[in-house]
């Protein structure tokens, strides 16, 4: 049975690749820091309905075995979970609280949840195909100086990605990264005028905002083995934004 763990999967780009997966026969599980009543998590319940919800903040890493005990074991693990800087700035103004508010959840998180699900499905068989998928951001290579501890994140979770793909390669697990570029979610909702407008003047070469079946898209191919010989592919879903121009 194909099952993904989907971290960050009430809203967004995980909801997106939530129902893309329901919909190829993935069970799934989706995580996040809400309670079940949450009407946030209660509204992802009803668009993905065969999904099991799992409450874990991925600041927690002690608390890992708990939650991974109500998981049980998953052939995908979809880490797509995190957080933005708490505030937009000078980086010459970046505080302690902010870097360690991205580093906790969009790096250590992300990591040591990563190692104890690879460790799970060393014991699984090779069929269905298993596989570890990180959404990073674009930001894990383009500066943006008012969110450096952001882009620091990402840029940590890229190399992440690239080390367990290197690690579990012999154990045939495919591991990859993707780079989403500017997609329109509830994070970038309150900068939207601000991007309208970029985009309009050619910032993003396909000239639109992407979605989150942008990303769900892209992803299901990675999932389903048919990129297998590709782990540790980095693959940006950014509608050109991140090609390097005059």
């Amino acid at each position: 049975m194909k099952r993904a763990l989907i971290t960050g999967g009430q809203r967004g780009i995980g909801l997106g690749i939530a129902k893309a997966l329901e919909a190829a026969g993935f069970e799934i599980i989706l995580m996040a820091e809400r309670p079940e009543d949450h009407p946030e998590v209660k509204d992802a319940l009803r668009n993905v309905a065969s999904a099991h919800y799992v409450q874990h903040d991925m600041a927690d890493v002690a608390g890992l075995p708990a939650a991974l005990e109500h998981v049980g074991p998953v052939t995908t693990l979809i880490s797509n979970a995190g957080v933005p800087a708490l505030h937009r700035g000078d980086l010459l103004d970046m505080t302690v609280e902010s870097f360690d508010h991205t580093h906790r959840i969009n790096l250590r998180g992300a990591f040591f949840l990563a190692q104890a699900v690879a460790r799970q499905m060393l014991s699984l068989p090779a069929n269905p195909y298993r596989s570890i998928c990180f959404i990073t951001s674009v930001s894990a290579h383009m500066v943006s100086v008012e969110r450096a501890e952001y882009c620091m994140s990402k840029a940590g979770a890229s190399m992440a990605a690239s080390a367990f793909a290197a690690r579990l390669a012999p154990e045939r697990i495919g591991v990859f990264e993707l780079q989403p570029g500017i997609i329109a979610t509830d994070m970038t909702a309150g900068v939207k005028e601000k991007y309208d407008m970029r985009i309009a003047d050619g910032l993003v070469p396909a000239h639109r905002w992407g979605q989150p079946k942008d990303i769900a898209e892209t992803i299901l191919p990675l999932v389903t083995g048919q990129m297998a010989f590709a782990t540790g592919a980095v693959i940006p879903v950014d509608g050109g934004l991140s090609i390097p121009r005059l």
